[in-house]
């Protein structure tokens, strides 16, 4: 019975870590890249900083997104956004800018968060809302309500903006274990909102985060995650569902549960980060060109 147990073939089982990356990245360049971004030259200084809008369903990890970039500058873990451990709600409920510090300066981007978008029109923020902070419209403390959004007829509606309160680049945030779940009616605000991004010409990217939960590969080896098929597959899915190209896809890890700073966290957080800020930059080109032309 052993004997023919031994001559008995099994089938071998698929790796799902592809035996080499499908996208490189160099995991000793995190000291560059943060230089890089330190110094970066804005195409047109006059706008004085790159406003990065984030979006996204509730829990995506938006406000920890923001966190783990300002670690990465800070050299220690920073936990200055609030953000809820567990929750169906979101806990972003005002329109505010967040500077990342370096030094007795700041970078020369900044963030602005969202209130999640939900299934119900009832809760999370109102589509209308994200349009209109796209254009600027949108000013510093604005309290979102998911039934009413800001119109032109309020006083708090900013509107004449400078060009420095307008956003720079959208970025789409999405949790990889929770992509194949998120409802229709999510994924068609996000669409709307890219798409009326799209017509004013804003470049958009997409984070997606929680990748280490997504993929056990991933979890046990950062590293992993271009030779994962798992996290190819989520993007994958990101891409088809949204509309967004491959190449705008960027997977990170945010800083959750860790004490210390990661390496690899890093590296995965500044190659999204440089990506968001040549695009932004390159649309600030772009402006600066029509602004040339007009005059």
């Amino acid at each position: 019975m052993a004997s023919a147990l031994r001559n008995y073939w099994f089938p071998s089982v698929p790796s799902a870590v592809l035996e080499k990356p499908w996208r490189e990245t160099v995991w000793t360049n995190r000291d560059q890249m943060v230089e890089k971004l330190r110094t970066f030259p804005l195409n047109d200084p006059e706008f004085g900083m790159i406003r990065i809008l984030l979006h996204g369903p509730v829990g995506a990890g938006k406000s920890s997104f923001i966190n783990s970039v300002k670690s990465v500058f800070a050299g220690r873990v920073v936990m200055s956004v609030l953000v809820a451990s567990l929750s169906d709600s979101s806990f972003t409920s005002k329109y505010e800018t967040h500077y990342i510090k370096e030094g007795e300066g700041r970078s020369p981007f900044v963030f602005n968060d969202t209130m999640g978008l939900e299934e119900q029109e009832s809760r999370g923020v109102h589509i209308d809302d994200i349009i209109s902070a796209l254009k600027g419209h949108i000013p510093e403390g604005y309290e979102f309500n998911p039934n009413v959004f800001l119109t032109n007829s309020k006083p708090e509606y900013v509107k004449d903006p400078k060009l420095s309160d307008k956003v720079h680049c959208l970025v789409s945030v999405v949790s990889a274990d929770k992509i194949s779940m998120m409802s229709k009616e999510t994924t068609a605000k996000m669409r709307t909102v890219r798409d009326k991004a799209s017509i004013l010409g804003i470049p958009q990217i997409l984070v997606m985060t929680m990748v280490d939960t997504a993929c056990p590969d991933v979890a046990r080896d950062l590293k992993n995650i271009y030779r994962s098929k798992e996290i190819k597959s989520k993007m994958e899915t990101c891409s088809n569902l949204l509309g967004v190209p491959m190449t705008c896809i960027l997977p990170v890890k945010n800083y959750h549960e860790e004490t210390q700073l990661n390496n690899d966290i890093d590296v995965l957080v500044l190659e999204a980060m440089t990506k968001i800020v040549e695009v932004a930059n390159d649309y600030i080109w772009h402006l600066q060109q029509k602004k040339k032309t007009v005059s």
